[in-house]
């Protein structure tokens, strides 16, 4: 079921990080590719990112890697180590001949120049936003049927392949796995900004609280990026969300207070944050394949969300170039990719339930732990993520990328 030209045909649905880097692997391997999103606008809308090198090797396969690193800032992974709000130790930076032994780093861009760094790696003729996917359909003959509707009328296109990159709450996902259970609420949410600041050499790192989190991040131009968490009833949101995070991060050891004070307030973005546990049975029904959130929504402690899509998207990529039977690079997609998606999904949510303990007896529980933990065991951890190299790309001239 190829389109005009012998050329075989995909459907991406969504435009985020995981559906744009699936168009632009596909397109990168000579297929063509249609990308179907919802909202009106291609999405410009976040604050920062960070990038671990497993994802950074994936960009350089979908050829935006050198575009990406040239908007970042560099750290060390974890930067200088864990701190009490006090800005008590607990836990030490990652040893730097370990990070180079193992080609390990974190990017840290605004998400809206890798949002933009794949959208420019798609033909814009080929992007439609506007347009909302009401469902899939396997076609007898082979294929499969995209139904759409969009500012005019209800619609339809067919493929050969189906990509499902329509995010945490996917209606494609609902679709196909009607009986597996939804995104469940992880118990905590994220704010996310920008401070205005020069802090040229910020080293980064992160705090832990009493079920509180802040993390901070160098962006290239000086400005550094800061997330915090807590545990919050899910829908807990306040007129003023800066606000917010002042009262609760305020009084933590420097430099917190003054990045949040360097933070516009209307900037301040916040969300809860949701998960999928459990694990779905399988990432692929029929020539339909499921990608990024819609596969495995996990928490962002690991900061691996992003990371895993672009991951996904490779491999998907790769095994469609490397089997001309669309059916057979599919399953080998899945049997590729649940594993590890899924192991980092589990370690994500353990993590969380570690660093974000509520009662005083546990989180002296959890700092006692930490001071217990041999440097390698974080090591492995860290190594089991990071240093993950993504299969080559091959184009339609048969050149490996």
């Amino acid at each position: 079921m190829g389109s005009a030209g012998g050329r075989r045909r995909a459907v991406v649905v969504g435009a985020g990080i995981g559906g744009l880097a699936a168009a632009a692997g596909l397109t990168r391997t000579g297929w063509d590719v249609l990308v179907l999103e919802r909202s009106p606008e291609l999405r410009t809308e976040g604050a920062g990112i960070s990038l671990l090198a497993n994802a950074q090797r994936s960009l350089d396969r979908l050829g935006v890697g050198e575009r990406v690193r040239a908007r970042a800032a560099v750290m060390l992974p974890g930067g200088d180590g864990v701190r009490r709000p006090s800005g008590r130790r607990l836990m030490p930076p990652a040893n730097p001949a370990f990070v180079r032994r193992h080609g390990l780093s974190t990017a840290v861009l605004l998400r809206a120049e890798l949002h933009a760094a794949l959208r420019d790696a798609v033909p814009p003729d080929r992007i439609r936003t506007g347009t909302e996917v009401t469902g899939v359909e396997e076609l007898a003959g082979g294929g499969v049927r995209v139904r759409y509707r969009d500012a005019t009328k209800p619609a339809e296109v067919t493929a050969d392949v189906a990509v499902a990159a329509d995010g945490v709450h996917s209606r494609l996902r609902g679709q196909l796995w009607p009986t597996a259970p939804g995104p469940v609420y992880s118990g905590h949410s994220v704010w996310r900004g920008v401070a205005e600041v020069d802090r040229r050499g910020e080293p980064g790192g992160t705090t832990w609280g009493r079920g509180l989190e802040f993390g901070r991040m160098p962006l290239a131009d000086g400005r550094v990026y800061w997330y915090a968490v807590a545990n919050t009833p899910p829908g807990a949101h306040a007129p003023d969300e800066h606000d917010r995070v002042l009262r609760r991060f305020g009084t933590w050891h420097a430099p917190i207070p003054a990045l949040l004070k360097a933070t516009p307030p209307d900037r301040v973005l916040h969300h809860d944050v949701f998960e999928l546990l459990p694990p779905l049975p399988g990432y692929v029904v029929g020539r339909t394949a499921l990608l990024g959130d819609a596969a495995h929504a996990m928490t962002s402690d690991l900061g691996q969300g992003a990371c895993q899509a672009l991951e996904d998207a490779v491999v998907l990529c790769a095994e469609l170039a490397r089997h001309d039977d669309v059916p057979a690079a599919l399953a080998a997609y899945d049997r590729s990719r649940r594993p590890r998606a899924q192991s980092v999904v589990e370690a994500s949510h353990r993590m969380g339930r570690t660093k974000l303990r509520d009662a005083w007896w546990q989180v002296l529980l959890r700092d006692a732990l930490m001071a217990l933990v041999p440097p390698r065991a974080g090591e492995a951890a860290l190594a089991r993520i990071g240093d993950w190299h993504p299969p080559e790309l091959t184009d339609e001239g048969g050149t490996a990328r």
